[in-house]
């Protein structure tokens, strides 16, 4: 099993920066998703789909895909 980071509800950095444009809306969007207990949301400028902290933490390891929210060290 992978190791959660410490603060693994949050997006790394270097994968949704401080100072994205869209960085509010983004987390809004994936705490409204938590909240749902949804598996992701929509990224509302690409139209892709984004998986939540939460779901990938439930996959149990990294997938190495570079994930916005990656759960893991």
């Amino acid at each position: 099993m992978g190791q959660l980071r410490p603060d693994w509800r949050t997006p790394k950095a270097d994968r949704l920066a401080p100072d994205h444009p869209d960085r509010a809306q983004l987390l809004a969007e994936h705490d409204n998703a938590l909240a749902h207990d949804d598996p992701g949301y929509v990224d509302p400028r690409s139209g892709w789909w984004v998986f939540t902290a939460a779901h990938l933490a439930d996959a149990g390891t990294c997938c190495e895909n570079g994930c916005r929210h990656c759960p893991y060290e």
